[in-house]
């Protein structure tokens, strides 16, 4: 039940007033904090990644986050009803009644008829999915469910119940306004006005059909297979097109917003088509150079780092990055080696060092030296 989770800005450790970079900076501490791959086994630790997750993907969306923000785990959990899903609640925007025609007290002229009654575009509708780094960089496909409105198969949008049909209605003679006169101080006035007997639609539907109770309009449970494109980058969104409400006297569909957010990595770091990690090395292998193994997107490649590498080195892999997502070219990665000083050394181990140190004198330490200098003097 909604009401036995934990507050989504509690999870992620943030104020409600905290913005969209602070909400992502607090998601990728967590979530590499308590990434599967970096705890497993771990079953407390796989719960709260999930809880992490789930936070993430309300407070990172706007409008789901302003539904939370006002009311709570029910404004945005699919299973409370009513707004639960804001994008596709009620009919998602379908407005039967005139809003124009209301605040002028029923008037508006032919323009509410018109606009009423003339082809409308249904709403576009939006979700959130998560998927993984690899699946970012190289691209996937996801199932993706949600609500949406639909024309009524039993009556294609009509309306009228199966072997009926909508009758024009007598008292606007199908034009959906009526005139109206009114007397004011300054004499007689003749305005137009929606037909309330009709509601300014120009038909009247006796026998309403039964599956969509006279609406022409169903909500409905869509599952749908999106493909993500390799190299998209968290935050960006793919479009389905008409995948999103129907629309209305004709209309065509809106269109469906798939928005991406990408897990973080125990390893790598993504800046833009780039990426980086940190290679740990040993401090002999750093003196004399070595062939090291350096992990990449597609598995351990050999590199060869020259003798006398020196700690934070950075060195490139052309090509090993990210896809472009306009075209087939990759970044690359930019791996840095972290050389590892050794703990609890032994007394021989102890005594070689020391011995290396006697044989190497100032020879070695050139910078040292130079640094001792400038804060020493001679």
């Amino acid at each position: 039940m909604a009401d036995n989770k934990r507050d989504y800005y509690e999870v992620l450790g943030v104020d409600k007033s905290s913005d969209e970079q602070t909400i992502k900076k607090a998601y990728r501490k967590l979530a590499k904090q308590y990434h599967p791959d970096m705890n497993p086994g771990d079953q407390e630790a796989e719960k709260k990644f999930k809880e992490i997750n789930e936070a993430y993907a309300v407070l990172s969306d706007s409008e789901k986050k302003a539904r939370y923000d006002q009311y709570g785990h029910a404004g945005v959990d699919p299973n409370m009803g009513g707004n639960g899903f804001g994008d596709f609640g009620g009919f998602g925007g379908f407005d039967f009644g005139d809003i124009f025609g209301s605040f002028f007290g029923g008037g508006g002229g032919g323009f509410s008829s018109q606009k009423r009654n003339a082809p409308m575009r249904g709403d576009d509708l939006r979700v959130h999915i998560t998927i993984s780094f690899e699946e970012a960089a190289f691209g996937c496909k996801k199932e993706i469910s949600y609500n949406r409105v639909e024309t009524c198969s039993e009556c294609s949008g009509s309306g009228a119940q199966k072997g009926t049909s909508a009758e024009t209605c007598q008292t606007c003679g199908g034009s959906g306004q009526v005139r109206v006169t009114q007397r004011t101080a300054l004499g007689m006035f003749q305005t137009t006005k929606a037909c309330d007997a009709c509601g300014g639609k120009g038909k009247i539907i006796k026998s309403p059909c039964t599956n969509c109770r006279g609406t022409g309009y169903v909500r409905i449970k869509k599952t749908v297979e999106a493909t993500i494109p390799a190299g998209i980058d968290d935050g960006q969104r793919v479009i389905l097109q008409n995948l999103g409400n129907a629309g209305k006297n004709g209309g065509g569909y809106g269109d469906l917003y798939v928005s991406v957010s990408i897990r973080p990595h125990p390893v790598f770091e993504r800046d833009g088509y780039n990426i980086y990690c940190d290679v740990p090395i040993t401090f002999v292998e750093a003196a004399l150079g070595a062939e090291i193994d350096v992990p990449t997107l597609e598995g351990k490649v050999k590199y060869t780092i020259p003798e006398g590498t020196q700690t934070h080195t950075s060195f490139t892999l052309r090509g090993k990055g990210i896809q472009s997502l306009r075209s087939k070219s990759r970044g690359d990665l930019i791996f840095r080696v972290i050389v590892e000083v050794p703990k609890g050394l032994t007394g021989a181990q102890k005594d070689a060092l020391k011995n290396f140190a006697e044989v190497c004198g100032n020879s070695n330490y050139s910078k040292k030296e130079s640094f001792r200098k400038k804060i020493f003097g001679k």
